[in-house]
């Protein structure tokens, strides 16, 4: 079993972030989304991993992922030079698949409960294609599957106007080498690109097995700003625990479930979890609410943040609330008058200087 993950893309619903680093490589909790996903294929005992990389974003996910020692895996980077679908990212990966069946992670995906389960079932049942599901919302903005009784894949419609169900394709899927003969055999879509939804109704259309799996847990496309929030806010809520080193005095309060990093100092401050602040941050005479991540490097003076994920190295002064804020890498944002009381809702590349 391989694996094939994809990080390229222009991540354009994340922009201005996305201007200036992968989508893959924003963090949720500290750790870019790409991390989550190779601890997930790590734990499934997975050792060859092709990387999809675009010409954008490829130096700075080579320069994270390196050739994969901490995760104990072997990196192979195949480069898209456009993003011409899902299928034909496993079409130009075909050298590096051969023969093996695999599994295709969209490298902006989060998933609660990683992939070494369905993997065994993959093996254990042997369809042809294995395809994780997930009942949502707003079935209009996925690919969407039909299943009969024995939880075989009847009909798949990418984005339909009128959906046929409410189970969305989320992007982890198992195949087995007849993928290939599939997409050997399907054209590009309206959009120009090769479909994976077309090349998954190719091969239920071949005679092969394709059988769909529906998430009993909670999984997360982080694209937009609320989804990275969101997932900020499940990790947090799931993996954090309290943790708390560093340099406190004798003025702050450190409630909760909290991360705190050794090389950190919080000073006249209040904290309540569940929160992760990172090395050499510095949280001056603020409040750090639930729900929020402050990268390495960042210092908050005079504010108060909630549900919101700070990147490295920025500075927040004298905002009386931020919240529901995703903030770029060395960004700024300051207010000159202590006495408001306006909240902020931010999305700021990185950077940036905002002046309130």
């Amino acid at each position: 079993m391989k694996a094939l993950v994809l990080s390229g893309g222009k991540g354009t619903r994340l922009r201005p972030l996305t201007h200036t680093m992968p989508k893959q490589l924003v963090p949720v909790a500290n750790e870019p989304i790409l991390g989550y996903v190779f601890h997930h294929i790590k734990d499934a005992g997975i050792k060859e991993v092709g990387v999809v990389v675009s010409p954008e974003t490829q130096k700075d996910v080579r320069q994270f992922l390196g050739k994969g020692s901490r995760w104990r895996v072997r990196i192979t980077y195949i480069p898209q030079e456009q993003p011409l679908g899902l299928a034909h990212a496993v079409k130009i990966a075909r050298p590096f698949l051969g023969n093996s069946p695999f599994v295709m992670y969209l490298g902006d995906n989060l998933l609660a409960q990683g992939i070494k389960e369905f993997m065994e079932e993959f093996h254990s049942t042997n369809p042809d294609a294995l395809i994780f599901l997930k009942e949502v919302d707003n079935p209009r903005a996925f690919g969407v599957a039909v299943l009969d009784k024995k939880g075989h894949i009847v009909k798949l419609v990418e984005k339909p106007k009128n959906p046929p169900s409410n189970l969305a394709l989320v992007g982890v899927y198992f195949f087995s080498p007849s993928i290939h003969e599939a997409i050997e055999r399907i054209k590009p879509s309206r959009r120009g690109e090769l479909e994976i939804t077309d090349a998954i109704q190719e091969l239920m259309r071949l005679g092969y097995s394709v059988k769909g799996k529906i998430l009993e847990d909670w999984w997360l496309d982080t694209g937009k700003k609320d989804d990275f929030l969101a997932a900020n806010t499940i990790v947090l809520d799931d993996y954090i625990r309290r943790n708390v080193e560093g340099k406190i005095d004798g003025k702050s309060r450190v409630d909760g479930r909290v991360q705190i990093d050794k090389t950190a100092k919080i000073i006249s401050s209040i904290v309540r979890g569940p929160v992760v602040i990172g090395k050499r941050c510095e949280i001056v005479n603020s409040f750090i609410g639930p729900y929020t991540t402050i990268g390495h490097g960042t210092r908050i003076i005079n504010s108060a943040i909630e549900h919101s994920v700070i990147l490295d190295k920025c500075r927040i002064e004298n905002i009386a609330r931020l919240e529901d804020s995703l903030i770029g890498r060395e960004a700024q944002v300051i207010h000159y008058d202590t006495n408001h009381s306006r909240a902020l809702r931010l999305l700021i590349g990185d950077n940036n200087i905002v002046e309130v």
